[in-house]
């Protein structure tokens, strides 16, 4: 997890606007998932890909679902028109998503997200519920199985909270 949190102190650094989602946030919350990636929603405007890429510099991004694994453009109007950007770096894989399934854009996650300590780096992490809800939308095997555990875990909170 130790490149996760260099990679998200990044991240803060820079003033890049993100939630964290997908397998990382299933964590947050309890989960035993097994991620190999960093998920992140965030808005694709100008500013905040320029904030994104100063995050980067140094960390070698490459677009991970080319072939050639095409360095990242280090211009933020290069990426104009890009919904997703997938990416490999040297602190590992980076998922940056406009939006998630179920839920909607970045302000709409941002609405549903909780702020998390995570060893003295803060985030804003989607919430057990809205998780719940995008991991349905998405509907994977492995989306349909982190919905059965997190429902247990929200269970196990609610139990807990009604003692």
């Amino acid at each position: 997890m130790a490149s996760t949190l260099d990679l998200l102190k990044r991240l803060n650094d820079h003033r890049v606007k993100y939630v964290l989602v997908g397998g990382m946030a299933c964590v947050i919350h309890g989960s035993q998932m097994v991620t190999q990636d960093v998920d992140i929603c965030a808005p694709l405007t100008p500013e905040n890909l320029s904030e994104l890429l100063a995050a980067l510099d140094g960390l070698h991004p490459r677009f991970r679902t080319t072939r050639d694994l095409r360095p990242l453009p280090d211009e933020p109007a290069k990426l104009a028109g890009f919904k997703n950007l997938y990416l490999l770096t040297d602190l590992g894989p980076l998922d940056v998503l406009s939006e998630i399934a179920g839920v909607g854009d970045h302000s709409v996650v941002e609405q549903h997200a909780i702020p998390v300590d995570l060893e003295g780096t803060q985030c804003l992490v989607l919430d057990i519920d809205t998780l719940i809800t995008a991991k349905r939308a998405m509907n994977s095997p492995k989306d349909r199985h982190a919905v059965v555990e997190l429902e247990a875990i929200r269970e196990s909170l609610r139990n807990r909270e009604n003692r």
